[in-house]
């Protein structure tokens, strides 16, 4: 019993290990592609980062606080009672408020640093930037 828990551990470990790096690779890549695609000046680039960044370590927290707080619950709506369901949607309509204004508000940050045609022009490469990963993804799993 004590060899199966600890090759579990063991798996899980390596598995973790291997998002993490999964995940900073990619954010490596975004970061190369979004600055290339930008065109950035090295002015630009120093001011630019931090609101970025910024912007996506609270997206990415509000993505958790969804997945974490609602999406599990969501699999279960036969259970829930209407008043219980009503509440769930609230908290979820207040979540999708949360992140349309934190997007409204990092546009306007945004577009202070660099000007407004390159702030359209990081949306179009943050979107062909995501096209590209799941065209990558669908390759390497042997997918059209």
């Amino acid at each position: 019993m004590n060899k199966l828990l600890l090759f579990a551990l063991l798996l899980f470990t390596v598995t973790s290990n291997a998002q993490d790096k999964s995940r900073e690779k990619i954010k490596t890549l975004k970061v190369a592609f979004i600055t290339e695609r930008l065109e950035l000046t090295p002015k630009e680039a120093q001011e630019f980062w931090p609101v970025y960044n910024k912007y996506e370590e609270k997206r990415e927290a509000l993505h958790r606080k969804r997945r974490t707080e609602l999406r599990n619950k969501f699999k279960d709506t036969g259970s829930l009672s209407e008043k219980e369901a009503q509440n769930l949607l609230d908290e979820y309509i207040k979540i999708e408020e949360e992140e349309e204004e934190l997007d409204k508000v990092y546009l306007k940050e945004v577009s202070k640093v660099i000007s407004a045609k390159k702030t359209l022009s990081l949306m179009q490469s943050e979107e062909d930037f995501k096209r590209q990963l799941i065209k990558q993804y669908r390759k390497n799993r042997g997918g059209r």
